[in-house]
């Protein structure tokens, strides 16, 4: 079962849609693919591509995409190299990466998406069991992981999820990273925040309680974009290198003040002693 964890709805929250468009052309022998043309300035559709060394799978995904009338296919490649090549001249929304390629492994081709491509996501759909490689995939700058033993269903919903702002992980490997980041003693509560603005420190905590950069958007009147310069503003002044980090002490710092109040709550109500 997969869900989507706190939705800073990296446009996850982004679940839109636009006009049907013609199914990409299945991949050729060689490895390439499909159509490497944005659509129109016109066209909102979140764009993808995919990075998989298997004919069969870039297929099957380049169907499932395609399905969606909110989202399109604009590339595919078999080897991290060409795919880089090819983004590099239309970057995508999000790229569909897989860990095993011939000529580079996943994680070093999610870095390099990342620091070239800042505003691309990317999602690894991969063979190998997401308890070895979700938070290395998440710490390398991956916004969500999907084994390929789930159905495509489930890449396509990681790919409306990450496009909105959000991280896409299993409820499992999800409750096992805030679990450990919640047991950590070494964050300091309440005074790391203080670097922060009136208006960074209320996305903050909006975040922390699980609203998507949608719903914060529309409660405070903001554009997106805005709550995005919001949140990464947070992130650099409190250290971390990711969004999912941010949001993993952001959710540490709600429920730090959620216990606290508890407390305080519950001494109020006792009874003074004689």
């Amino acid at each position: 079962m997969w869900f989507i964890l706190l939705p800073v709805n990296k446009k996850v929250s982004g679940l839109h849609g636009a006009s049907r468009m013609t199914e990409t052309p299945s991949s050729s022998s060689s490895g390439s693919s499909a159509s490497d043309t944005r659509p129109s300035s016109a066209d909102d559709r979140t764009t993808v591509f995919v990075v998989d060394d298997h004919p069969a799978i870039r297929e099957a995904l380049a169907t499932a995409i395609n399905s969606k009338v909110d989202m399109r296919l604009i590339g595919e490649s078999g080897s991290a190299q060409e795919a880089l090549e090819k983004i590099g001249r239309h970057p995508p929304d999000v790229v569909i990466v897989d860990i095993s390629l011939e000529d580079a492994h996943g994680l070093d081709v999610v870095e390099d998406i990342r620091s070239q491509f800042p505003d691309t996501r990317v999602i690894i759909f991969s063979m190998y069991d997401e308890s070895v490689y979700a938070e290395r995939a998440i710490r390398a700058g991956a916004s969500g992981y999907v084994m390929k033993t789930e159905p495509t269903q489930s890449v396509v919903k990681a790919v409306q999820a990450v496009t909105g702002g959000d991280v896409y992980l299993s409820r499992r490997i999800s409750s096992r990273i805030l679990s450990k980041v919640i047991r950590q003693q070494d964050y300091k509560l309440g005074t790391a925040t203080e670097k922060l603005t009136d208006r960074e420190m209320t996305v903050f905590q909006l975040l922390g309680e699980g609203h998507s950069v949608r719903d914060i958007a529309e409660q405070l009147d903001l554009s997106r974009k805005t709550i995005e310069t919001y949140r990464r503003r947070a992130k650099e002044k409190l250290g971390f290198d990711t969004v999912a980090e941010l949001l993993q002490y952001a959710v540490q710092w709600a429920y730090g003040r959620e216990r606290s109040s508890e407390a305080d709550a519950s001494d109020s109500d006792a009874p003074d002693s004689a």
